[in-house]
């Protein structure tokens, strides 16, 4: 019989320095808010039917971008479980852009 483990879920890196923090607060609000910004804009210059449609273009547009930001920083045994904007942010600030922080970590578990 065959012993099967489920490795236990790694929590959301901490950031520690006031830079990644910020990188990570960023790419949260371009995640979160750029859909909106986009749409705005283009609806202040153009019209109401080309925002409309250039809202669902951007949704699918920010949509992939998240899906490729949470694959490339989440480890692939937690890809299963669903993450908000801002943990996805700070898995890939501490991966991709500070990987100190999430080497100090790693080094006192």
């Amino acid at each position: 019989m065959e012993n099967n483990f489920i490795d236990m879920i790694r929590e959301t890196p901490m950031l520690h320095s006031k830079k990644c923090r910020f990188i990570s607060f960023m790419l949260l609000m371009m995640l979160r808010y750029s859909v909106y910004l986009i749409t705005i804009m283009v609806w202040m210059k153009y019209d109401f039917f080309i925002a409309f449609f250039i809202l669902i273009l951007s949704f699918i547009v920010v949509g992939i971008i998240r899906a490729k930001l949470r694959n490339i920083a989440i480890p692939l045994q937690q890809q299963e479980y669903q993450y908000s904007d801002k943990e996805i942010a700070d898995w890939y600030t501490a991966r991709e852009i500070c990987n100190d922080a999430l080497e100090k970590e790693l080094e006192r578990i």
